[in-house]
């Protein structure tokens, strides 16, 4: 018997799509647009340690004929209540999977198998899986081909477990750092955030292509659009954003990102032109469909559609509106749940629905799902912890050292690690994080116990707990610092959840923990570190032992340049302590570079670089000026810049280093419009690089300025340099764009 054509894996993909498509009822079509389960409520733990299917999943495939998508089934924290014993590790995920798939496959009529969508913000959300460094320690690596490689890890071990599609934060762009998922954007430039986007999406899905390899997964960018510009930093609040700031620095991401071929996008939950984006038509359809020519699917964020009951007046048609602005996949939602009855009604045609439901099969189709339903039983690939300890170094930024009390020198025979961060890994991780096996990372203190020199003493006092004004461990944090040659202070703030946390319905943090500062749903009204933390710094620095702080943080803290020596590593994942302490000790150079301007109060704010070009002035009683600019990052020597040279689209300019060590320098170009028909901004960054040398050695370094940077100028100034701030500073090379 001949197969059907949606069965034949030699059938044009479209072909497959059509005829499947073809072959089901409503109430099937139906089912394929929802992901209303939370993974972790399909499966349960035998006695003898067997997984078992719960009757919630029964339910769930019975009501539709089948699984759309099916969320977070390997997820694992504290809001899931997944964790180690009853949880599925790295040696049975894929047993849980195949278990799951089957059952979906045997209520299926057609046999159409589920989507597995999965967390992977840095790394995948789930027992045994490898914790990378959050979204911006990436950005502050500079280092799209590092952040590629490091991606592509991630998406091989999701599909070794049985996984299909990665949900990834990456397009929100942080312009207020009270956000508590600021520590989720790559930073405040829409440009080096497209870099990484493409980076992100080549180094997860591979090349452009119908097919995806069976360690390459879907990618689902979030979150679409303007949700890093939030009104007061809220969390889902509105965004108050104009035509052109939407698409000067929210959009660009998402360009990239759809150029590179990425499989779907979310949408976020805030509001643009009045519009949720999750019921935006002129957004997910007009420009994303239309103007851009996305052919992907785009997912709803955690309940965003029964939101629109609040403009609908009920969840029947809040899911008859998102559908037809452009949602195919909902999240946990009941409004997508009744779409026949919403088709019934004629709140949104059949058609709009077959659109959703092709664009559903054409990704299972393109992940080989037919063909290969069950997982590959390919190994978890090695390196994991390699390329997190990668990025970790990578993103170590030297914020200041004017008393060179780094790296720790010869002379160094004794050293303090003290603050609420010194000997703990459970807050380098961020949020989004599944629970740590005992054991694994490395803290700052073992870090430098396990490298320091033969001879050198480590000694060890907290001082004081991550939030409240609690100074009681102060007196023995300053008695050891007194005692010793250098004091490294580890402070900072937390993503960390616990189970005491309260939760909101779509997992945001509703209520934080005492220690949790940062994440989602954690916002700050201001900036500055718990109080105790404080008087630990300014008490160690009074003992005169030269101090060295370093920051573990999710967003910019103020932080008083007080001490000699001042580093971030934002949160470096499990194994940042190791690549600190290589950078305190100069076995590494800090080859980080700031991806945010760091405030100097949260009444400054906004401080982000490229500012409409206005002639404004500091405040009366504080300066306007951020403490440290966007690209501001010092290395162990110094560098030296030629004058540009330019030809054409191409800038040169030779980097030479002046010091005695080698060391890298991010070498960043910045174009300031000049003729032009809309006020410009006073800086946008258009191209970067990283060049390493060594002392004395000199190299000439080309770069391509992108070509959206300068878009609608006639004229623009080239600045090259090691920041925004220098950029502003330096001999500008003017270009003449009409000719």
């Amino acid at each position: 018997m001949p197969l059907h054509p949606y069965l034949d894996p030699a059938a044009a993909l479209d072909t497959r799509v059509a005829d499947l498509l073809a072959r089901m009822t409503l109430r099937e079509k139906v089912g394929q647009l929802n992901q209303r389960m939370y993974g972790w409520d399909a499966y349960r733990r035998t006695p003898a340690g067997d997984f078992e299917l719960t009757e919630a999943l029964y339910a769930e495939t019975e009501r539709f004929e089948g699984l759309g998508a099916l969320y977070g089934l390997m997820r694992a924290d504290a809001w899931s209540g997944v964790g180690h014993g009853h949880g599925p590790g790295a040696e049975d995920s894929a047993d849980l999977a195949d278990l799951v798939q089957r059952h979906v496959l045997e209520r299926s009529r057609l046999r159409i198998p589920a989507l597995f969508v999965e967390e992977v913000p840095h790394g995948h959300m789930a027992l045994d899986g490898t914790v990378l460094p959050v979204g911006l320690a990436v950005g502050a690596t500079w280092d799209p081909a590092l952040h590629r490689r490091a991606a592509a890890h991630a998406a091989a071990e999701l599909r070794a477990r049985g996984g299909h599609v990665a949900l990834v934060s990456a397009l929100d762009i942080a312009r207020d750092p009270r956000w508590g998922r600021t520590e989720e954007c790559y930073g405040e430039d829409p440009y080096l955030a497209a870099r990484l986007t493409q980076a992100l999406v080549h180094g997860m899905q591979g090349p452009p292509g119908e097919y995806f390899a069976a360690d390459k997964a879907a990618v689902v960018l979030k979150h679409f659009a303007g949700q890093g510009a939030t009104v007061g930093g809220r969390n889902s609040a509105e965004s108050e954003l104009g035509p052109r700031e939407l698409h000067e620095i929210h959009l660009p991401a998402a360009r990239a990102g759809v150029r590179a071929g990425a499989a779907a996008l979310m949408a976020a939950y805030n509001e643009v032109g009045g519009l949720p984006c999750s019921g935006n038509r002129a957004l997910l359809t007009g420009l994303l469909r239309d103007s851009w020519g996305f052919e992907g699917l785009v997912m709803a964020d955690g309940l965003a559609v029964d939101r629109l009951a609040r403009i609908t007046g009920d969840k029947v048609s809040a899911g008859a509106l998102a559908l037809d602005a452009g949602v195919d996949l909902s999240l946990w939602d009941e409004g997508f749940t009744h779409l026949a009855e919403a088709v019934e009604r004629g709140l949104v045609s059949e058609e709009t629905v077959d659109t959703a439901v092709g664009r559903v099969l054409r990704l299972k189709f393109r992940l080989g799902l037919f063909e290969h339903p069950y997982s590959r039983r390919t190994p978890m690939p090695d390196g994991g912890r390699a390329l997190s300890t990668d990025l970790a170094r990578a993103c170590v930024t030297l914020l200041h050292n004017r008393e060179r009390v780094l790296p720790v020198g010869p002379a160094v025979r004794r050293v303090a690690v003290l603050g609420p961060h010194a000997a703990t890994t459970a807050h380098q991780l961020g949020d989004y994080t599944a629970p740590q096996r005992p054991g694994t990372g490395v803290s700052v203190l073992d870090g430098l116990r396990r490298l320091a020199p033969p001879g050198v003493e480590v000694r060890h006092a907290r001082g004081c707990a991550l939030t409240g004004d609690d100074r009681s461990g102060v007196p023995e944090a300053v008695a050891a610092a007194a005692a010793c040659d250098l004091a490294v202070l580890v402070l900072g703030g937390s993503s960390a959840r616990t189970p005491e946390t309260e939760f909101d319905a779509n997992g945001a943090a509703l209520t934080a923990v005492s220690e949790m500062t940062c994440g989602e749903g954690a916002d700050l009204a201001g900036l500055r570190l718990g109080g105790a933390q404080y008087a630990l710094l300014n008490a160690v620095v009074a003992t005169g032992t030269p101090t060295a702080v370093v920051l573990i943080q999710g967003r910019p803290h103020v932080v008083p340049d007080t001490a000699g020596a001042l580093l971030t590593a934002w949160y470096p994942g499990p194994w940042g302590g190791e690549a600190i302490a290589e950078a305190l000790l100069g076995l590494t150079e800090p080859a980080g570079r700031l991806s945010v301007s760091v405030p100097r109060s949260a009444a400054q704010l906004p401080v982000y670089y490229n500012h409409k070009d206005t002639e404004y002035g500091g405040y009366v009683d504080d300066s306007a000026e951020p403490q440290y600019s966007f690209g501001h990052g010092l290395s162990y020597t110094s560098f030296a810049y030629g004058e540009p040279r330019s030809t054409g689209r191409t800038v040169e300019v030779e980097v030479t280093n002046t010091g005695e060590r080698y060391g890298s320098s991010v070498v960043q170009v910045y174009v300031r419009r000049l003729v032009t028909p809309v006020w410009p901004r006073t800086l946008e960054l258009c191209a970067f690089d990283t060049v390493r040398l060594a002392p004395g050695e000199r190299r000439t370094v080309a770069l391509t300025l992108d070509d959206g940077r300068a878009a609608g100028a006639d004229s623009v100034e080239i600045r090259v340099a090691e920041s925004a701030r220098a950029a502003l500073t330096v001999v500008p090379v003017v270009l003449d764009l009409r000719a």
